[in-house]
């Protein structure tokens, strides 16, 4: 009775343990939404930046912001697009460029006879007309700034890589992207670090120089003011501080499908294109939505999930959220604690469960041995829990290079620049998964295998004994074998069957690491206990030699 009662108390207390443990919103390869709303607290949210937006009269910034806030039901949306359409109405040609910007450039924007009257300009197609073109390196000339005369200057170069010369007859190209740019420096846009790269860029060139470099940046910069108006394209590259980062969100701009009001929303609310970038990057299959949904809890949010660059995970529970926003190491750790603590109890439910041993079986009993077991078994436990229950665990990399297309509208169709294929890696996440499955396992037999011996050495029992019980133990020492052959073939019937893509090198290495294992623990650990014991049964048989009879002495009669 004694004893079930201690395995009910070792069940209820391993099953709260791992329901603890589940609840915990702390994971390996994700981030819980429970904690990017921790962390958005009391932060700035998207709505009060459109606001604010519209107050600054950046109508155009402030209209990719509202379908985002729709799309993620946002409270206050309606205030946002009640905003919107009363600045619209107010002032009718915002709609074209975007809103209040320098009176040279309203002019400009003005002058233009074929600017649509309701619907967004884009920078680009605006610039690229010839008349717009000519007044605007015209205005560029009486330029104060160095940096826009030396970019000026490089309407002189010959031989430019992407561009035609700008003297040739298809030099519109080259000229668009320079006063693109030029504009951007005019006005002051441009962050620091980008105006200062533009300007040593262009120096660079016209002092003969690669003049690849600026190019690609011309380019960059093009290719944004291709997709927004004029409000839009200073508003997201008046954050960008290097060309690298400038590169990277122009590439994913030109691959975003529809969701360009999201990155450009993720880029102006956390104001750090250079970790939007680099998230997006890192997960271009889903990064898009997940930056969509942390949008919904503020800066914090988008901050937090950027600083993670994790996936977002959504779970069904919330708790100790502050503690793993706080500390997530820390709440890992106790998560994973948890999960060993509910093993070693469930398996200490087991122990108890067994049934007295019989008075032959007593002498085989060693103390202290099965706790060993048990910790064996909870280490078991944690890794088959975490790879049940860890989301994302074994995703491949979502990282893709994208090809580089360019349409202008007067400039024929499509202009390649860096074509770049991914090139398949031997290894990925499923592969480096299943070789540290395997390894694991395999090593948890051979410790349990170490323990098995070293209990048989401390029994109470003769040498010979001990042998024999070493040789009823050949299929547990040989069970590092078996787990191989299991492993490699399951393995081979899953790709088979094409349930999944795997490699024939993690279907092998099962068995490769069972044969290592084994024949370490045989020659290193279970020969030379043997050997002992063997010594020592030879010892026991032949004993101390008894003493000789002492001579009798016979007397005669």
């Amino acid at each position: 009775m004694k004893n079930w009662l201690w395995f009910l108390a070792c069940v209820t207390l391993g099953l709260v343990m791992l329901v603890c443990g589940l609840l915990v919103p702390a994971h390996l390869r994700a981030v819980d939404v429970s904690v990017i709303q921790r962390a958005g607290r009391n932060t700035p949210v998207l709505i009060e930046q459109g606001l604010a937006l519209v107050n600054e009269n950046e109508l155009g910034a402030a209209q990719l912001l509202l379908p985002v806030a729709q799309a993620e039901k946002l409270s206050g949306w309606e205030k946002l697009g009640l905003a919107i359409n009363n600045s619209a109405r107010q002032h009718p040609d915002w709609l074209v460029w975007g809103g209040d910007s320098d009176l040279r450039l309203e002019r400009l924007f003005e002058s233009d006879a074929r600017l649509p009257k309701s619907g967004p300009e884009p920078f680009t197609e605006f610039v690229v007309r010839q008349e717009n073109r000519g007044l605007i390196l015209e205005l560029l000339h009486g330029s104060p700034r160095p940096a826009v005369q030396e970019l000026l200057q490089c309407r002189a170069l010959n031989n430019p890589v992407l561009f035609p010369p700008s003297q040739s007859a298809s030099g519109q190209a080259f000229d668009t992207a320079l006063s693109v740019c030029g504009l951007l420096l005019e006005g002051g846009h441009l962050t620091t670090g980008l105006s200062d790269s533009v300007f040593q860029l262009a120096s660079a060139a016209n002092r003969g120089g690669s003049s690849l470099p600026l190019e690609q940046m011309l380019m960059d910069l093009m290719s944004l003011g291709q997709r927004f108006n004029w409000s839009q394209l200073v508003t997201f590259i008046g954050r960008i501080e290097d060309a690298g980062t400038l590169h990277l969100l122009a590439d994913q701009v030109r691959n975003t499908s529809g969701q360009l009001p999201v990155l450009f929303s993720a880029v102006l609310l956390s104001g750090k294109p250079a970790d939007v970038a680099k998230y997006f990057a890192d997960f271009q299959q889903t990064g898009l939505t997940d930056l969509g949904s942390s949008l919904r809890f503020g800066a914090g949010g988008v901050n937090e999930l950027l600083q993670r660059d994790q996936s977002l995970y959504r779970s069904s529970f919330q708790f100790a959220t502050g503690f793993c926003f706080r500390m997530p190491g820390l709440a890992m750790a106790i998560k994973w604690l948890f999960y060993l603590l509910s093993g070693f109890l469930l398996a200490a439910a087991l122990h108890f469960a067994r049934p007295a041993v019989s008075s032959l079986e007593r002498p085989l009993q060693v103390r202290g041995f099965h706790v060993a077991r048990e910790i064996l078994f909870a280490l078991g436990f944690l890794l088959v829990v975490l790879l049940l229950s860890e989301p994302f665990l074994a995703q491949e990399s979502q990282k893709e290079e994208f090809p580089f297309r360019l349409h202008l509208p007067t400039m024929g169709n499509v202009v390649p620049a860096g074509f770049a294929r991914a090139h398949p890696t031997i290894m990925n996440n499923i592969i480096l998964l299943t070789l540290l499955l395997f390894f694991v396992l395999q090593g948890l037999i051979y410790i349990a295998c170490l323990v098995k011996l070293a209990e048989i050495r401390r029994q109470k029992i003769p040498p010979r004994m001990k042998l024999k019980l070493l040789e009823n133990e050949d299929h547990l020492f040989d069970a590092g074998l078996y787990l191989g052959f299991v492993g490699t073939i399951i393995s081979l019937i899953l790709v088979s069957m094409g349930m999944i893509k795997f490699s024939l090198m993690a279907a092998y290495s099962s068995t490769s690491f069972g044969i290592i294992f084994v024949c370490v623990f045989k020659i290193f650990n279970l020969r030379p206990a043997r050997r002992r014991l063997l010594l020592e049964a030879e010892a026991e048989v032949a004993g101390p030699s008894a003493p000789a009879a002492a001579p009798t002495l016979v007397t005669p009669s």
